[in-house]
């Protein structure tokens, strides 16, 4: 639906709001944001009615929006107070990875979704293959953040070992997880190398 309104706005764009002095851009933020509440709102609902029965985060989407507007340090607090909340349970939940969710989410992760699906095109028919927990998202983007926030070794390595527990306890079958923290230990232990060399150098 959100694909829809922008596509909408961009298709019936009239002189007249240069006068108003609106952009399409500018809807476009808007409509990202109020999605953004709504999706929050959503998990409010959905942490009240099954929080009980397993953790869930209520700021994934606007730890996701953070980081798409260049707040990398609200990203990172968000993230990793989520990271926390969610690394040894049992169950955890989703979120997919459908065309309208792609102006929200990170470039590489998108990129990884087209990838799978270059390798098989039937493999958006199978759930697991379109959807990434809240737990990876949330790696991804503390990560991320520490990455562009320049942080220690110390912390990089702190990362670097919950990655390796979401590693050992997501199925085998979840293809996206998995690809996901493999990319991000990847970034992570590139960055650790070029620490340690400059230590050594």
């Amino acid at each position: 639906m959100l694909n829809d309104i922008i596509t909408l706005a961009h298709k019936y764009q009239q002189p007249a709001m240069s006068s108003t002095q609106c952009s399409v851009g500018k809807l476009v933020e808007l409509l990202q944001r109020s999605a953004v509440e709504l999706l929050t709102t959503f998990r409010q609902l959905e942490a009240r009615e099954f929080g009980s029965v397993a953790p869930i985060v209520t700021t994934d989407f606007e730890a996701l929006y953070a980081y798409k507007h260049g707040d990398y340090q609200r990203c990172l607090q968000l993230s990793t107070q989520n990271v926390h909340t969610l690394l040894y349970a049992v169950r955890v939940p989703e979120i997919a990875t459908y065309p309208e969710f792609i102006q929200l989410l990170d470039d590489d992760i998108v990129s990884l979704t087209a990838l799978t699906l270059i390798v098989n095109p039937k493999c958006r028919e199978h759930l697991l293959n379109v959807v990434i927990t809240q737990l990876t998202l949330s790696l991804y983007l503390m990560s991320q953040c520490q990455l562009k926030l320049r942080h220690s070794m110390t912390s990089l390595a702190q990362t670097l070992d919950y990655i390796e527990v979401a590693q050992r306890t997501l199925p085998a079958g979840w293809t996206l997880d998995h690809l996901t923290l493999k990319l991000i230990a990847r970034k992570v232990l590139t960055r650790l190398s070029v620490l340690m060399l400059r230590m050594t150098n």
